[in-house]
């Protein structure tokens, strides 16, 4: 096939050898079946800003470390630098992600190096030799559900104990192979720690594929991890290792309307009495 126009200086350079065939076309990036070598790869090509349909980047960019302040006035500035700069931030992000969450006991595709905006990493294949198929196209047994949900809320717990959260993992972006669940798909990934987002994106996450394996699964319907494993995260307990049980009970104390009230007017009285003083002064 004609090689595509961002992938060829990776062609040059022999970092690729042959470009077999597009694999699929997503909101942020275009994937290639790549040989490299003796290896079947993949080429991930991220789509340019302006071109991407992944609207809530901000949210998700909210917290990230840059290199020094000049990148980060550049890229608050939103200047051709800046903006040049945030798109190489996004890029490197995936990168970082896999790698950390690699060392984490994550599965995740193997990275190789990001180039100038082409990310090569590992083909995820099943025992056929045949692209491992995302999880919307898999059909299941109860039993199975309930085993591959509990790995991939293992996965949820290893990822935020290093510190990440996927911020947008659904059964569109994880495959699935002979041994079970693969995460792809981590630019958006946030720092739990930095993002205010965190939280509530740390629950989606775990709603959507809750929601999904439910189908097979019903009583998983019925379960409240993603505060159970929030919980763990705000009181400095969670660990890779941690049981949990999928219950929860929310012990925050209901707010006391009344005495919330009082406080109000007591600050109203209080800041009347200061411009009435104010006001016999002069």
């Amino acid at each position: 096939m004609k090689i595509p126009k961002r992938i060829q200086p990776l062609v040059d350079d022999g970092l690729i050898d042959e470009v077999i065939r597009p694999l699929m076309s997503g909101k942020e990036a275009a994937v290639f079946v790549v040989r490299c070598g003796t290896e079947i790869r993949c080429a991930k090509v991220y789509k340019e800003a302006d071109k991407r349909s992944f609207r809530q980047a901000v949210q998700y960019q909210e917290g990230r470390k840059v290199r020094n302040s000049r990148q980060a006035r550049a890229m608050e500035k939103g200047s051709r630098f800046g903006r040049d700069q945030q798109e190489e931030a996004w890029q490197n992000a995936e990168v970082n992600a896999l790698y950390l969450l690699a060392d984490a006991g994550v599965r995740v595709p193997q990275p190789y190096g990001c180039f100038d905006g082409v990310l090569l990493m590992e083909l995820i294949t099943g025992s056929d030799g045949q692209v491992a198929p995302r999880l919307n196209d898999v059909v299941m047994s109860c039993a199975q559900a309930r085993q591959d949900h509990a790995t991939l809320i293992q996965y949820v717990v290893r990822m935020l104990s290093v510190g990440l959260v996927h911020g947008d993992l659904s059964e569109f972006n994880i495959l699935v192979d002979e041994q079970g669940p693969v995460i792809i798909d981590l630019p958006q990934a946030v720092d739990a720690a930095a993002n205010n987002n965190a939280q509530w994106m740390l629950a989606r996450d775990v709603d959507r594929i809750t929601t999904y394996y439910g189908q097979y699964a019903p009583e998983l319907l019925d379960t409240h991890y993603a505060k159970e494993i929030w919980a763990f995260y705000e009181k400095g307990e969670l660990h890779p290792m941690i049981e949990l049980t999928g219950q929860f009970v929310d012990t925050t104390p209901d707010a006391d309307v009344d005495t919330v009230l009082q406080v109000i007017q007591a600050a109203i009285d209080e800041e009347t009495e200061r411009r009435r003083r104010l006001q016999d002064a002069s």
